[in-house]
């Protein structure tokens, strides 16, 4: 029996708070809330005899028969069936989403040549989807704030499933450009599908399980390439975007499934439909409901854009609006430089194709090659690598300490590209490049929505979602229209941001490894749910403010 106990001690400490109508002390009372400390077998409390090595049964994941939050629950009802189902649907939309933006890297050479549009219509076409993006990511985040995460998710989804199909129909120039930018504004809702997503994990799996659903985006990459190797040769770049269209479409057919989220069903007041979701997760993961009345600790306003620059917050949403800048900035730019490259053949090709062209017509074009199409997709493969790795690494270094490597990496690949490299080391280097700056955006996807309340979490990815989006609209002016002055000044462009990136990395000031989602920004950061080891006798604390 000593021996169990001694094993119980060794627990994890998790506070919860005690706000049913049970009797309290005055100071209770006026502090609106009592801590309850699990360090081991108290006094009062009848001991439990457990065999060697046996875990605590889930009944006894709640200690309290008062009161518990949606974090307590979704830990305590943990991961299994309905996470997968949801880890699927979500990567419906996250796929649909890389396909669309893959998409512009096969359109744009092919209707330079086709129309025979000059270099800036071309970087126009490109540029008019981001342009879509960012005007409507700050709106679909306010709309999931305000009616929520699930509402915004269906009319974004559909909304870019109906523009999408419409612009392979567009007979001109003009028309195109208007139905991809539509496109766009749609485009710019579907990262709310992961604060949809977070808000259903628990701590442990987090962020493994954000990671994995990126793997739906290398899928959607890879398999937009696929799909243009076997239909641009033979049906052209309309079918190409009407099957691109295919993931929005199942997506939309499966929505129904989709359930809102329990947080912000709590925070908007509908406590009896937040049990009802947790009581349908509990019941497909086979697990107990923690017993109780459901609480939140405040009630407060939801989706203001003041809320991001609250003295504990302006820095954090700064240094991550540049980073996510950079990270479009430069995965986009990457993705419009590969197929320059691979078209001259290495950055020196470059160079001496612009000499060789420049007393021609400026609507010189070339149609992508077979050779080109198998390269793209050997460098669009690094997508799965670079999620692999970043899974391994983000729970060892950190969330900041892995974007911040993922941007170093990328720059010195740029750098490198300076050098006359052949073919196959060219396609090398673009490989790594990608690898890594796709994993520091995973990275970006796992951290934002860990560090923001429920209140505005799904409006702190979306502002950080619409300046990624004004990194996207200014690359492809220096991936395709620069590059035709400066091969080196660009790459120079793209290796300086992203080494500042690093930096903005590291300035951040809240690590978010091991720690919960916050449920409101009256709180100390990271006090929902605490998992921590004992220390001592006192109950550990979160400093909000800590660099780790």
């Amino acid at each position: 029996m000593e021996e169990d106990l001694f094993q119980l001690r060794q627990l994890p400490v998790v506070k919860f708070r005690r706000t049913g109508e049970s009797a309290r002390s005055e100071e209770d009372a006026a502090s609106g809330e009592h801590e309850v400390q699990i360090e081991g077998v108290r006094a009062g409390l009848e001991a439990v005899e457990l065999d060697d090595g046996a875990a605590v049964p889930k009944e006894f994941a709640n200690p309290t028969d008062d009161t518990f939050m949606v974090e307590d629950a979704v830990e305590a009802i943990g991961f299994g069936k309905f996470q997968w189902k949801l880890s699927v649907l979500t990567g419906l939309a996250w796929m649909a989403d890389a396909m669309e933006m893959m998409i512009l890297s096969v359109l744009a050479p092919q209707l330079h040549c086709e129309w025979q549009l000059p270099s800036w219509q071309v970087a126009l076409l490109t540029s008019v989807v981001f342009v879509g993006m960012m005007s409507s990511s700050t709106l679909w985040g306010n709309i999931s704030d305000q009616y929520g995460r699930k509402t915004g998710l269906k009319i974004s989804v559909l909304w870019t499933l109906y523009y999408g199909v419409l612009s392979a129909f567009a007979p001109v120039y003009s028309w195109i450009l208007v139905l991809r930018g539509l496109v766009g504004f749609g485009i710019g809702g579907v990262p709310q599908s992961v604060t949809l997503y977070a808000e259903f994990l628990p701590m442990k799996s987090r962020a493994k399980c954000i990671l994995l659903i990126e793997v739906f985006w290398a899928i959607g990459t890879v398999f937009e390439v696929a799909l243009a190797v076997f239909v641009m040769p033979s049906l052209g770049w309309r079918w190409l975007l009407v099957l691109s269209a295919v993931p929005l479409l199942l997506f939309a057919v499966l929505c129904f499934w989709l359930p809102e989220s329990a947080r912000y069903d709590v925070l908007s007041g509908n406590q009896e439909k937040a049990i009802a979701t947790l009581k349908r997760i509990a019941t497909e993961n086979g697990a107990p409901m923690p017993l109780g009345k459901l609480v939140i600790s405040r009630q407060e306003d939801r989706g203001k854009m003041r809320d991001l620059f609250t003295p504990h917050f302006r820095w954090t949403t700064l240094l991550l609006w540049f980073i996510w800048f950079s990270n479009a900035f430069s995965y986009y730019g990457l993705v419009l430089l590969t197929t320059e490259l691979f078209q001259a053949g290495d950055v020196c090709g470059i160079s001496s194709r612009k000499k060789a062209v420049e007393a021609k017509c400026s609507l010189a074009c070339e149609y992508l090659t077979e050779e080109d199409y198998m390269d793209l997709l050997w460098t669009t493969l690094s997508e799965f690598p670079g999620v692999f790795v970043t899974l391994w690494i983000i729970d060892r270094l950190g969330r900041k300490k892995t974007m911040a490597l993922c941007f170093v990496v990328f720059s010195f690949c740029g750098l490198l590209l300076f050098i006359c490299v052949g073919r196959n080391v060219l396609t090398l280097l673009l490989f790594i490049a990608r690898a890594f700056i796709s994993g520091g955006f995973q990275a970006a996807y796992v951290y934002t929505p860990e560090v923001y309340p429920t209140a505005t979490r799904a409006l702190g990815l979306g502002t950080c979602s619409g300046m990624a989006r004004v990194g996207a609209l200014i690359t492809p002016f220096i991936a395709q229209v620069m590059l035709e002055s400066s091969v080196y000044l660009t790459l120079a462009v793209y290796s300086i941001c992203c080494l500042l990136a690093a930096l903005a990395s590291c300035f951040l000031p809240i690590e978010t490894k091991g720690r919960g989602l916050q449920e409101s920004s009256h709180r100390e950061w990271g006090q929902e749910m605490v998992g921590r080891g004992t220390q001592g006798t006192g109950a550990p604390r979160s400093n909000s403010g800590s660099q780790e």
